[in-house]
């Protein structure tokens, strides 16, 4: 791709600002549910797995996975659910207790900011911010198209309580703003005890599998483009040789790659190029993203996704160190180049 012909304007059409995020709080079935009625959810790239056509949808460039957030005040809770595909979340702000099966009694674990967590497929989970303010995480859902979420039972017989119902097709319908389920359309089953069996269980000893809190992250990391000035971190994905990478904990295969960066103050990489998309999420202090056309701050909480193939730098603010959680496509983490000339 011809970086002199990618403009200012092309690339922030790439960066989702913290501030501009747009959210929804009736995504779900259980956005009525007491304790679950305050949640925001967000669609950052791709469409996500959101059940009502008002969610906002900021980025819609195919990457092979997706990239989405929740914020919810203290105390609120996010339903128990499973995925048809990868979910994995880094905790941006806030304290948060991630409980297991389908009534939440299967077990639990709590994780801070900067920790990650990767939950396997058909596995119940829901999430509850413990905090003691507003919490975000950050989440990747595998695949372009990443499925619809099964619910637990209970949680059909509250939404229909609160006046929602969700039809087969995934469309939400909600009841108590006057909207008729239409003609011949079909209802989603609720979820039955023999649905709940062919899940898998999960315990909070194996949870613990599946976590990788942000301490860890600074015993072994490895140096890039060979100096101290950046480290990167393995979190999610295989190990790369060329890279000198070790595999993440969460090795197994999940669609994408997940590792975190770590800058010293005021540091330059060199441009270079990557061939597989990559997004980056700030997690702390300051990033300038410079390519041939321009560049752009990137502040805590903001989402860019670079376009494939041009050149790039990043720059780190002086004032303090930048941390940035890093996702890229495929199960085969690729390396970076240097420019032809």
């Amino acid at each position: 791709m011809d970086a002199t012909k990618i403009t200012q304007e092309d690339v922030a059409k790439r960066l989702v600002r913290y501030s501009d995020l747009r959210p929804c709080t009736t995504a779900f079935v259980d956005t009525r549910t007491p304790g679950s009625d305050r949640k925001e959810n967000f669609t950052i790239i791709g469409p996500g797995v959101a059940e009502n056509p008002d969610q906002f949808v900021h980025i819609d460039i195919p990457h092979g996975f997706n990239i989405g957030a929740a914020r919810q005040p203290a105390g609120c809770v996010n339903s128990q659910h499973s995925h048809e595909t990868a979910e994995v979340f880094v905790v941006h702000t806030g304290n948060w207790k991630f409980s297991l099966g389908p009534n939440a009694t299967d077990g639990d674990i709590e994780l801070g900011p900067g920790d990650t967590i990767s939950i396997p497929i058909h596995v119940f989970r829901g999430f509850t911010n413990t905090g003691d303010g507003p919490g975000f995480l950050l989440a990747v859902l595998g695949e372009d198209d990443p499925g619809r979420v099964t619910w637990a039972p209970y949680v059909f017989e509250r939404a229909k309580e609160h006046g929602l119902i969700l039809l087969k097709n995934g469309q939400l319908i909600d009841t108590a703003k006057g909207e008729t389920v239409p003609a011949n359309a079909m209802l989603m089953p609720a979820t039955t005890e023999e649905d709940v069996a062919q899940l898998q269980k999960m315990t909070a000893d194996e949870i613990k599998e599946c976590v990788v809190r942000e301490a860890d992250l600074n015993k072994s990391p490895v140096e890039v483009f060979g100096g101290e000035g950046l480290v990167e971190s393995a979190i999610v994905g295989a190990a790369n040789s060329e890279e000198g990478m070790p595999a993440g904990k969460m090795g197994w295969q999940h669609g994408f790659h997940l590792r975190r960066w770590r800058f010293a103050p005021g540091y330059a990489t060199p441009r270079h190029r990557r061939n597989e998309a990559e997004v980056v999420m700030m997690h702390r202090g300051s990033l300038k993203y410079v390519w041939e056309g321009g560049e752009l701050e990137l502040q805590a909480g903001d989402v860019l996704t670079a376009p494939i193939g041009i050149e790039r730098q990043y720059v780190s603010g002086q004032d303090d160190s930048a941390i940035a959680y890093i996702v890229r496509g495929g199960d085969s983490p690729g390396q970076w180049t240097q420019p032809s000339s």
